[in-house]
């Protein structure tokens, strides 16, 4: 069975909070003992279990827990509740140089950084010619780390972290940093810890970087393990949550819509996403059937050959795909009051993200506009990492044609 190196049994980490200093100082001169303070949790009774040789990807929105379990972990915080076992010794790429003197040279640091690791001077010496040529920062190494620019500062710093030999290195967020060639070091020693059968986590709001990397990851979510599992079912669901979330924040009859009517002519009540059964779509699946219903109430029947006209475009306003019924050869239903016209997207292709649609109505030329909404309807993709950019073209790789 393979060897579990981390260890964390009902993790909890709270913080009295106050909202004035002096609540502070009546609540420790209570004789009540009466509290003036809220309890925040930045943990809440967290279990993680980490097997050797594992990468594991912790995620989460902004103050969900993630640096606080790193720090913990590596000792810099100490938890309320629970307990952590580690087997092995830990390199953190969280703050570079906290260890470091100021006043003492880029060499020294070297040896001291080392010890608030947990290796001996005797350990370090094995392993010091491999951080200096690692950081190649000259006769700076000499020279009091106070006089470093913040580029040969963290070189240093990065240097010692990822040249201790260590059994579990954490990452948070930054793999690479510097000039290109020594980010190119960077990622050569990190893929060599790797292929080496260290343990690693790895924190990131880079979702696809956590992808790329990661065995099983880790969502937190207000302090507490949301889910757990393989990397892709997990950042799916938890790019299905910031989506969703995102679209309960939009109100579709506000300003996010401009509406444009220069004529008394053609009034657009209403856009919905369906799917292939005609049910209604908030989240959709890359490749899915689409169909957009478009309501629309007719005040002048006397408009000849009327188009309608259904745009797509990115949240930064690039246009995606721009259909009319003009181009397709259709025609729309035009009697005095309610109407309903469907467009039907057999694939939609799209990669996963938020876009949004424009619903227009033309006259028979499609030039000039009779109504036009603009973002009108918002739209959300979800799928697998399959691609980067805006569509998945259909293709096939071979090493002949």
């Amino acid at each position: 069975m393979t060897e579990t190196v981390i260890e964390i049994n009902h993790l909890t980490k709270k913080y009295d909070m106050y909202k004035k200093p002096s609540d502070r100082l009546k609540e420790a001169l209570s004789p009540t003992r009466k509290t003036y303070h809220e309890v925040f949790y930045a943990l809440n009774d967290v279990n993680v279990e980490v097997k050797k040789g594992e990468m594991i990807g912790f995620i989460g929105e902004n103050g969900s827990g993630k640096s606080t379990i790193l720090k913990i972990i590596t000792g810099v915080l100490t938890p309320s509740e629970g307990e952590v076992k580690i087997e092995g010794n830990i390199a953190a790429l969280l703050e570079l140089g906290s260890g470091f003197n100021p006043e003492y040279s880029g060499y020294e640091n070297i040896f001291l950084n080392g010890m608030v690791l947990g290796f001996s001077r005797e350990e370090m010496m094995d392993k010091v010619d491999d951080i200096i040529n690692f950081a190649d920062i000259g006769d700076h190494l000499y020279q009091p780390v106070k006089t470093y620019s913040s580029g040969m500062f963290v070189r240093l710093a990065f240097a010692v972290a990822i040249n201790v030999d260590p059994d579990i290195l954490i990452v948070d967020e930054a793999l690479a940093v510097g000039d290109l060639e020594f980010q190119l070091k960077c990622m050569e020693k990190f893929t060599e810890l790797r292929n080496a059968g260290k343990t690693i986590l790895f924190v990131s709001h880079d979702v696809n970087a956590v992808r790329r990397f990661c065995d099983r990851v880790y969502w937190l979510k207000n302090g507490v393990v949301e889910a757990e599992g393989e990397t892709m079912d997990i950042t799916e669901n938890y790019e299905n949550f910031l989506k969703k979330k995102s679209l309960k924040t939009i109100d579709r009859d506000n300003s996010t819509s401009e509406d444009f009517s220069a004529y008394d002519i053609v009034e657009v009540k209403s856009a919905e996403l369906l799917d292939g059964d005609l049910q209604p779509l908030e989240i959709i699946e890359q490749d899915s059937k689409v169909v957009v219903k478009v309501t629309y109430n007719v005040k002048d029947d006397s408009i000849k050959k009327p188009v309608l006209g259904v745009a797509i475009r990115t949240v930064d306003n690039n246009y995606v795909c721009g259909l009319n019924t003009l181009l397709d050869e259709e025609s729309i239903p035009w009697k005095k009051g309610e109407n309903v016209f469907y467009l039907e997207y057999e694939k939609m292709a799209l990669l996963g993200g938020e876009y949004y649609f424009d619903v227009a109505v033309f006259e028979e030329n499609a030039t000039v506009p009779l109504v036009y909404k603009t973002r009108y309807l918002t739209m959300f993709i979800s799928g697998k990492y399959v691609g980067e950019g805006i569509v998945v073209l259909d293709h096939k790789w071979k090493d002949t044609i």
